[in-house]
């Protein structure tokens, strides 16, 4: 993949940033989610590059655009597979909260895994950690385990955890290993990235949230250099039958990092709210200014963008 492609498809995040920040604390999560997809769409068409999502908003019955197996781009090649979330904390946008993001990462044609719209169980460190990880252990032995790596006490580390009910039990072992935690009401690609990030202050995330996130993450993070692992976790039978329909024939295993992203990925990420490493939309008269980040796991490069964006001026598709 050409290293331009980074570039442009920071765009593309930008685009559904500006869109869906405008309705952000306006308690209307469907709406910001929409607005995010429409502008993430209409940008993609004019992308160098023929993309098929394999990542998206569902099936074809289920959304009218980025939908599981479009074709997208202005390009016959480079053929890629694209994965996307064109708003990563819906409810997040819809209250005002933090860490919300639009997110796009792309690989060659066949390198991600097609994650069934269902849970996974995820562990997810930064590069001091990597190899560190266990997720058919015990959260407390993954704790010591990366505690160790990272020469620290238990008691200093900070686990991220999503805020729900399932994960009282974690929660409870957690808290009795000594480590501390930040619960979070959405948004685990962030929380997954931050791990990668020492001045966030996280050091690792678990428990349970959404397959397709866990692509995104796993993506991120192969740029960054940290660490993965995922357990699909099926909520009924229907849900196990279309995943063997995808080609997934064993239900119980354990996905590395690479088994998620296989091939050279590039991610571009944008702040639509303030976050732990990104700035959010910031408004002003006749624009508005916004902070992405761009990775290559090839390079292993990392960008920050900031960037001002005067309407006026804008191209009509953004």
């Amino acid at each position: 993949m050409d290293r331009n492609l980074a570039m442009e498809v920071v765009r593309v995040t930008e685009a559904a940033a500006l869109a869906s920040a405008r309705l952000m604390g306006r308690g209307d999560n469907v709406a910001a989610d929409q607005a995010a997809v429409t502008a993430m769409r209409k940008s993609l068409n004019y992308v160098q590059f023929k993309g098929r999502v394999v990542i998206g908003e569902g099936e074809r019955d289920e959304a009218p655009m980025l939908f599981i197996g479009e074709e997208v781009g202005a390009s016959d090649s480079p053929r890629v597979d694209i994965a996307v979330d064109p708003l990563e904390g819906t409810s997040i946008v819809a209250t005002g909260g933090n860490n919300a993001l639009a997110v796009i990462a792309i690989a060659e044609e066949g390198g991600f895994l097609h994650a069934p719209d269902t849970y996974m169980q995820k562990i997810a460190v930064g590069p001091k950690a990597k190899g560190a990880i266990d997720i058919t252990a015990s959260p407390s032995e993954n704790l010591r385990s990366i505690a160790k790596a990272l020469k620290v006490y238990v008691e200093d580390l900070c686990v991220v955890i999503l805020d729900r009910p399932r994960h009282q039990d974690l929660i409870r072992e957690c808290r009795e290993a000594g480590a501390r935690i930040k619960l979070i009401g959405d948004g685990d690609v962030a929380g997954a990235i931050a791990t990668a990030k020492e001045e966030s202050g996280v050091n690792v995330l678990m428990g349970i949230g959404g397959a397709p996130e866990g692509v995104l993450a796993a993506a991120a993070l192969k740029c960054l250099g940290g660490d993965f692992q995922g357990v699909l976790k099926f909520r009924n039978k229907e849900e196990i039958v279309r995943a063997k329909a995808m080609g997934i024939d064993d239900v119980n295993r354990v996905y590395q990092m690479e088994d998620l992203a296989r091939s050279n990925v590039m991610f571009a990420a944008t702040g639509v709210t303030f976050g732990d490493f990104l700035k959010g939309v910031r408004f002003f008269s006749g624009g508005a200014q916004t902070q992405s980040i761009v990775m290559r796991s090839k390079s292993m490069t990392i960008r920050i963008i900031d960037t001002t964006h005067y309407f006026e001026f804008k191209p009509k598709y953004e």
